[in-house]
């Protein structure tokens, strides 16, 4: 079958960094091809290489027999290639509708932008692929899972016919990871090429044709999908097996750290978008909180944080009411806090990682001094440590947050909160968009800070992760807990059944 994208040789150097070093990828022709590799691999640098957003300092691209140089991703696009990235490139102050049309707008006589046009093909595309957004929504206002809509139906929209897909299932449940497989093996049968990166094995293994894994920046190999199993491209990606995230030992104690009582709250627009919500966690417990995204979760978590109002009801950590306190009060009371969205709220992408790494805890030890001053030193010191438990991939703590890759960013966060000291921790997808070998050991400091006696509440969408890791498992519908169910006794499937309402239980916690 011929070729699509063949990739020769490709080099990308960076101060202190090859990303990618002589890199070969060869993309047949209406073929799903999955890349994986642990964080810093350079799978995101390729791509980034491939849709013209860098150049390459060494090596060709052939894309559909014909050898090319992008200067610009426009370049790409013109080609028929379109990328969704792990960080989504949407201008948060304009609509979904500008947002997909930006820079391809589409135009009736005398220049004027064919909105009516444009929106119906956005309703259209996205009734077709199941990817259904409201056009004239605020991008500010969306939850990630929507915002990641709005990035899929823009490729398509710009008739992409090499489609890039960085982490697409990240923030979906099983069920839409099913819905967006078909829309994917409907794309290939339509002619469409796609290059899939992923984390989770077990999907790669599902969807791809063909499989090519690099570390460390090099080509390890390329395989078919029936000739090897998740553990051996685990090994393939780290050294080691696939690891697991279950938690067998029960640390819960009767000491409830934090608690919420008939807490309800509004989104940004004054709307109900928490209701009733009434939970505790224990001493030892990890409570899991499953819902698709958009059904109150993000505000429940920013509640507990205090960045979000209650209209009413109360949370209140160790019997004390958190009435007023805002975040910097909470965070000294000893709460920590994972956020689902590294760029918007974890990071200060242009600080060097030692800044970066005291976000939070800069008015407590050890990186204050006299109750006010700031200590640089103290904060390289702690940052250092946290690179080397964590297994943060950077020449040094002095370099810019943003020059990470996503999951090494995602482990500088990870490794800066469960370092502190915590008697509750609010994780909200702690392992996304990071590989085997690091969510192993995410997995692995979260059982032993449990068994310390750390609280934590749990969001993710990798509902295998949730199943494994929590104590107890609440599911959030349309604002409201709609089950409380065993960990033991429910699988993803029925997971995500509760979770899109499918299946009904009475609330409680």
């Amino acid at each position: 079958m011929a070729s699509a994208v063949l990739l020769e040789g490709i080099t990308k150097r960076f101060p202190g960094v090859i990303a990618n070093d002589g890199v070969n990828l060869d993309v047949a022709a209406g073929e799903i091809h999955a890349i994986c590799g642990e964080n810093g691999a350079g799978k995101s640098t390729l791509m980034k290489i491939l849709y013209g957003m860098q150049p390459a300092d060494e090596g060709r691209m052939i894309v559909n027999g014909q050898e090319v140089v992008f200067s610009s991703p426009k370049e790409a696009i013109d080609l028929g290639i379109g990328m969704v990235h792990q960080h989504f490139m949407l201008a948060d102050n304009l609509t979904v509708l500008e947002n997909i049309i930006l820079g391809s707008e589409p135009t009736l006589s005398g220049g004027r932008i064919d909105f009516k046009g444009a929106r119906n093909h956005i309703i259209e595309v996205g009734k077709d692929y199941g990817l259904t957004v409201d056009p004239d929504d605020l991008v500010e206002k969306l939850e990630v899972g929507e915002r990641q809509r709005v990035e899929i139906i823009k490729v398509l929209f710009r008739g992409a016919k090499i489609l890039i897909l960085d982490e697409p299932t990240a923030v979906l449940v099983p069920q839409e990871v099913e819905e967006l497989f078909r829309n994917m093996r409907d794309l290939k049968a339509e002619g469409h090429t796609i290059i899939f990166i992923d984390h989770k094995l077990d999907e790669v293994l599902e969807i791809a044709d063909t499989i090519t894994v690099i570390r460390a920046g090099k080509t390890i190999d390329t395989v078919k999908p029936e000739d090897v199993t998740a553990r051996d491209l685990a090994e393939l990606m780290v050294g080691s097996e696939l690891p697991t995230p279950e938690t067998r030992e029960s640390t819960v104690t009767d000491h409830v750290v934090i608690e919420a009582i008939d807490a309800c709250a509004d989104d940004d627009t004054g709307s109900p978008k928490m209701r009733g919500v009434t939970m505790k966690v224990h001493q030892g417990e990890i409570l899991g909180i499953a819902g698709v995204e958009g059904n109150g979760q993000a505000e429940f978590v920013e509640a507990l944080m205090g960045m979000r109002p209650l209209t009413s009801g109360v949370i209140s950590i160790e019997g004390v009411r958190m009435k007023g306190w805002g975040t910097r009060q909470r965070r000294e009371a000893g709460m920590g806090y994972i956020p689902e969205d590294r760029t918007r709220r974890g990071l200060l992408a242009g600080f060097p990682l030692w800044e970066n790494a005291m976000l939070g805890h800069q008015s407590m030890e050890p990186f204050v001094s006299n109750g006010f001053w700031i200590q640089p030193e103290a904060g390289r010191e702690h940052t250092k440590k946290v690179v080397e438990q964590f297994d943060v991939r950077t020449p040094s703590v002095e370099v810019a947050a943003h020059a990470l890759s996503g999951g090494n960013q995602q482990k500088l966060i990870v490794g800066k909160e469960m370092s502190a000291n915590l008697k509750v921790l609010i994780a909200a997808h702690p392992t996304r968009g990071i590989d085997v070998g690091a969510q192993a050991a995410v997995w692995e400091e979260l059982r032993h800070a449990r068994a310390a006696g750390l609280a934590v509440i749990l969001i993710s969408a990798d509902l295998e992760e949730l199943i494994g890791l929590s104590d107890r498992l609440l599911v959030m519908l349309r604002g409201e807990i709609v089950a409380e169910l065993d960990p033991g006794d429910v699988t993803p499937r029925g997971l995500g059944a509760y979770m899109t309402g499918a299946a009904v239980q009475g609330g409680g916690s």
